[in-house]
C-alpha cells in the first residue's frame, strides 16, 4: 500500500526528530553533556540544540555566565568555546609553568569570577591558579599514595572558605586542602565489605571516587564512582545518606560521575558505563524517588561522564 505523499512528507519531518532527541521522562530541565568528542545542550525536551564537534573525551564542562563553554582537550589543555563554536581562549598544561616534558592529564578545573581558572594536574601532583594570560598566580602539591597521571584526581571542587576539596580517585579519598596544600579533611570511601572486582560497568566494584560536593549543612556528597551511588558524609566522618546501586526502581546505577544538587534538595546524578537500557543522568529526592531521567544513545554513548543542568547550580558555579 501507498502512503499518500502528505503523509510521507510528514513522516520523513519526524524521523530526525526520533533519532536526535533524547529519551526525557518529563520536559524538565536543559542539559549539556559530552560523549564521543561532542559537546551536546539540549532543550528540556530533550531535543539537541547545539552540537560541538569537540574530538576528545571529556571529564568536565563548566558553562560561564557568558554563555562560553570552558573544558579540557585530550587531557593536556584547557579551551574556551564561544556559542558561536569559536575557540577565544586555551592554555596548554602539557607546555606551561614548568611542565614541558613531564607526564600530565588535567580533568577538573574551575574559571573564578575575576576571570583567574584553577586547574589541577595529575602526574605533576599540583594545584594551580593562573591569571587569564596564564601567568601562574599560586600553587601547591597534592599527597596521593598511588601516583598516577591518568587517575590521581578526578573532580574538584573550590570551596567558600578558600580551601578545594579533591577526589583522588586512585586511592579513594576525598581530601580538603588549604591554600598552603595542608589537608582540613579527608574521607576514605569504603568498600562496604565487598571484593573490588574489576570492569567499568555494573559489574565493577570500588572505590574511586568521582566527584564531590560541600553541603550548606557541612556535610560531604560524593559520588563513589564504581561504588556505583551517592553518600554524605559528616564532618565526623559518619554516612548519613546513601543512595546505593539498585535501590531506584528499573534504575542500575553504574559508575557515578556527575553531582547536582538542585534548590529543592533534590540530587542530580551521572550514570556512566551503565549501558542504554540505564538513564545517564537521574534527578532523586532524598526518599529515593525518581523525579526525571535523561538518556541519549544516539548522539552521546556509555561514556557520558561530565552533563549537568544548563544554568543549574553546578554550570555556573
Amino acid at each position: 500500500m501507498k502512503l499518500p505523499l502528505a503523509s510521507f512528507c510528514l513522516l520523513s519531518a519526524l524521523v530526525p526528530t526520533l533519532l536526535h532527541g533524547a529519551e526525557v521522562s518529563s520536559p524538565r530541565h536543559e542539559v549539556i553533556a559530552a560523549d564521543r568528542g561532542k559537546i551536546v545542550k539540549y532543550d528540556a525536551h530533550g531535543k539537541p540544540f547545539w552540537i560541538y564537534d569537540h574530538g576528545s573525551p571529556v571529564h568536565r564542562l563548566q558553562v560561564l555566565p557568558n554563555g562560553n563553554v570552558l573544558t579540557q582537550k585530550h587531557w593536556k589543555s584547557l579551551v574556551e568555546i564561544s556559542p558561536t563554536k569559536e575557540i577565544v581562549w586555551t592554555y596548554d598544561n602539557q607546555n606551561a609553568n614548568g611542565n614541558t616534558g613531564k607526564t600530565l592529564e588535567v580533568h577538573t578545573f574551575h574559571r573564578f569570577p575575576n576571570g583567574d581558572t584553577a586547574v589541577v594536574e595529575n602526574g605533576v601532583g599540583r594545584v594551580i591558579q593562573i591569571d587569564p594570560q596564564g601567568k601562574l598566580r599560586h600553587q601547591f602539591s597534592y599527597q596521593v599514595a598511588k601516583p598516577n597521571a591518568h587517575s590521581d584526581v578526578r573532580q574538584a571542587r573550590w570551596l567558600e572558605n578558600g580551601n578545594v576539596l579533591i577526589c583522588q580517585e586512585n586511592d579513594g579519598k576525598a581530601v580538603e586542602y588549604t591554600p598552603d596544600g595542608t589537608v582540613a579533611w579527608s574521607y576514605d570511601v569504603p568498600l562496604f565489605d565487598k571484593p573490588r572486582a574489576g570492569g567499568h560497568g555494573v559489574e565493577a566494584w570500588g572505590n574511586q571516587l568521582f566527584n564531590a560536593l560541600r553541603l550548606p549543612n557541612g556535610n560531604t556528597l560524593i559520588a563513589t564512582g564504581n561504588g556505583h551511588g551517592v553518600i554524605e558524609v559528616t564532618p565526623a566522618k559518619e554516612i548519613v545518606w546513601h543512595l546505593a546501586q539498585k535501590d531506584l526502581p528499573g534504575i542500575t546505577l553504574a559508575w557515578t560521575t556527575s553531582l547536582e544538587v538542585l534548590p529543592s534538595g533534590n540530587i542530580i546524578v551521572g550514570n556512566c558505563h551503565a549501558g542504554p537500557d540505564n538513564p545517564q543522568l537521574i534527578e532523586v529526592s532524598r526518599d529515593k524517588q525518581v523525579v526525571w531521567t535523561f538518556k541519549d544513545f544516539e548522539l552521546l554513548g556509555d561514556s557520558t561522564a561530565a552533563s549537568a543542568t544548563l544554568g543549574g547550580p553546578e554550570t555556573l558555579r
